[in-house]
C-alpha cells in the first residue's frame, strides 16, 4: 500500500499529475486546488497518497496535506460520494469550505460541484453534521499533541479563526456550535465589507461569533 510518494514531478494536468520516483513514473489524481498549489515541473514534490485498490485497477489520489486526505475519506464514505466526486468536492470548496457548508447545513454550496445535486448535496451535509465540523479539530490535536483538557483549533482555517474556535470552546461552548457560529460570522463580514478569509480579525470573529450563539 502506498502511503507516500516523494520525487520529481513530471507534469501535471487539470486533475492529476506524474510523479519520477526513482526513475518510475506514478499517475496521481489531485483535487485542483492542489495542483494549483504545486511546483512547477522538474522541481521536487511530495504527497500523502490513498491508494484505492480494485479488482482492475489501483488508483492514487494526493494530497498535500494530512487533513485535505482526511476529509477525502470521510467524503468518500457517503453513500452516492465516489473517489472522484470527494476529490472534486474538495477541489470545489478546499478544506475550509466543506467544513464552513456542513456546520451551516448548506447543502446549495455542495451542489456547485459538477455532479452533485441537490439530493445528494442534502446527504452530505446531513450525514457528516454531526462529525464533520470536528474532523479538522481532531487532525489538528493528533499533529499539535494537544491533550483533551486543550481547547482543540482548526488547522485548516486561517489563524483569526483558529484563535476564535479555542476562545469559544473554552468559554464553554461545543465544538460544532463555535464552528457554525464563526462560519456564519466569517460569511457575514465577507459580504460586508468585502474580505478575505484570512483578512478577518480576531476579535471580528468573537464579536459575531458570540452574537451568533446567544441568538
Amino acid at each position: 500500500m502506498i502511503a507516500q510518494l516523494k520525487g520529481i514531478l513530471d507534469y501535471c494536468t487539470d486533475d492529476c499529475v506524474v510523479i519520477d520516483v526513482g526513475g518510475v513514473g506514478y499517475l496521481v489524481h489531485c483535487a485542483r486546488t492542489t495542483i494549483g498549489q504545486l511546483p512547477q515541473p522538474g522541481e521536487a514534490i511530495a504527497l500523502h497518497i490513498e491508494t484505492q485498490v480494485r479488482e482492475d485497477s489501483i488508483t492514487l489520489f494526493g494530497f498535500l496535506a494530512r487533513h485535505e486526505q482526511e476529509w477525502f475519506r470521510i467524503l468518500n464514505g457517503v453513500q452516492g460520494v465516489g473517489a472522484k466526486l470527494a476529490l472534486a468536492i474538495l477541489g470545489t470548496l478546499g478544506v475550509d469550505g466543506i467544513a464552513d457548508a456542513i456546520a451551516l447545513q448548506d447543502k446549495t454550496a455542495v451542489a456547485r460541484t459538477n455532479g452533485v445535486g441537490p439530493k445528494l448535496a442534502g446527504r452530505i451535509v446531513n450525514e457528516l453534521k454531526d462529525k464533520g465540523p470536528h474532523l479538522a479539530l481532531r487532525t489538528g490535536n493528533a499533529a499539535s499533541g494537544q491533550t483533551a483538557n486543550t481547547a482543540p483549533t482548526d488547522q485548516t482555517q486561517p489563524a483569526a479563526f483558529q484563535d476564535a474556535l479555542s476562545a469559544l470552546v473554552n468559554l464553554g461552548y461545543k465544538e460544532a456550535d463555535a464552528h457554525r457560529a464563526l462560519a456564519t460570522a466569517r460569511r457575514s463580514l465577507a459580504a460586508r465589507d468585502g474580505a478575505a478569509a484570512d483578512e478577518i480579525t480576531l476579535d471580528e470573529l468573537i464579536r459575531i461569533g458570540l452574537r451568533e450563539l446567544s441568538a
